[in-house]
């Protein structure tokens, strides 16, 4: 298993950049009511190349202990690995911003954008490409996973307006799809076709409740571009999205995912993932494969917050946010897949180096690097959570 500790932005995504910036550039940002799919877009897999990388710098005291500063620096540390193979911008609140230059590499590019917090995988747009090699982005509606019947806070407007302040910034064309509530996280492609989600999550009460499971379905096809969608029952135990797809299982390539587990009957986790591999296991994706599914255990030992960390911090509308003891829905699957690596949450936990080596394995070509990210779980997700790619095109949409 190869690690990275340090470096610069690779030499290999300099020529491909360059030679996008030579193209010609969308003149203007328009608001498209079409669908991607009668458009001629999809949703392409993560393990594709990507232009770049959009994260959102942590300011919200309710969800980063310390005034955000630990946060700070793994979120630094996050965009540091990212940067030596892709383009990354950070979005970042005005009065932030020299923080986040002092705390960030020079090549990390810094945009003033005003959001509710942090987690870009959830409000930035997701992105779909054509067979030319344009790239659109989707506005979905976003409420802060339930709005008010199990949403985690109030008001999300700043988060809701993100996606498509980011369509504008890049000067890439947005399919308006602000009437279907539907986070990044929810959602994973494999690029020809398939889409991984969780019923738990899409057919919450909190979403689009007027929508049945083939309503939603349809709606997931038509703005994604696939043929087939995979519904996971569950996720994480305790997850507090509703039980994000990314947070359970993800492709690593077609036709093969990682799915989170555990051997110990005892923990509540095991019901959840068990119910997941049965699942998978009488299924095929678009293409008609039966999918390879490899096991990637959970951390052994329970991730709680502390007394400590739940007293620094802030009260969210005079309540405490956190409660000491409390589990945090730790999983190795919350990966970001970069262009050259795959920066995997670690947890000071024995199964850190054993996920590690299983994902080394499932991504021979790229290099595997740990992230001390237990500062990012305390703020409820993980390293997947706050990133969002942008695919690489045919010609280049960065501003």
């Amino acid at each position: 298993m190869k690690t990275v500790i340090t470096g610069q932005l690779s030499t290999k995504i300099k020529q491909p950049v360059e030679k996008l910036l030579e193209k010609e550039r969308n003149p203007i940002m328009h608001i498209l009511h079409t669908t991607p799919r009668t458009d001629g877009f999809c949703m392409p897999a993560e393990f594709d190349r990507h232009a770049g990388c959009l994260l959102i710098w942590p300011t919200r005291g309710d969800s980063w202990r310390s005034g955000g500063w630990p946060a700070r620096k793994a979120f630094a540390a996050v965009a540091a690995a990212i940067a030596r193979s892709e383009e990354v911008t950070m979005l970042v609140a005005p009065e932030q911003y020299e923080t986040a230059r002092a705390m960030l590499p020079p090549e990390v590019r810094l945009v003033e954008m005003e959001t509710d917090d942090s987690w870009a995988r959830d409000v930035c747009p997701t992105f779909v490409r054509n067979a030319e090699g344009t790239v659109r982005g989707i506005d979905w509606g976003f409420n802060a996973w339930g709005g008010l019947v199990d949403g985690l806070y109030f008001p999300w407007d700043k988060d809701n307006h993100a996606a498509r302040k980011v369509c504008d910034l890049y000067r890439a064309d947005c399919y308006d799809s602000r009437d279907f509530i539907l986070e990044g996280g929810s959602i994973h492609s494999d690029g020809e076709g398939t889409i991984l989600t969780t019923e738990s999550c899409l057919c919450s009460a909190g979403r689009n409740p007027d929508m049945t499971k083939a309503e939603i379905e349809e709606k997931l096809c038509s703005m994604l571009g696939a043929q087939k969608v995979l519904w996971l029952p569950r996720g994480i135990y305790g997850d507090e999205t509703n039980e994000h797809v990314d947070n359970v299982c993800a492709f690593t390539a077609a036709g093969k995912v990682v799915l989170a587990w555990t051997d110990n009957q005892n923990d509540p986790q095991y019901a959840l993932s068990k119910a997941c591999a049965d699942y998978l296991a009488q299924q095929t994706d678009a293409k008609g494969r039966k999918l390879e599914v490899t096991l990637l255990p959970i951390p052994q030992k329970p991730v709680c917050i502390t007394q400590e960390e739940c007293s620094e911090l802030d009260l969210w509308d005079g309540e405490p946010t956190r409660t000491a003891g409390e589990r945090l829905a730790a999983s190795y699957v919350n990966f970001y897949i970069a262009n050259d690596s795959v920066l995997v949450p670690q947890f000071g936990d024995p199964m850190d180096k054993t996920a590690c080596e299983i994902l080394s394995a499932q991504f021979p070509n790229r290099t595997i690097v740990p992230i001390a990210a237990r500062e990012i779980l305390l703020g409820g997700g993980n390293i997947h959570c706050i990133t969002q790619q942008i695919p690489l095109g045919r010609s280049s949409i960065y501003a």
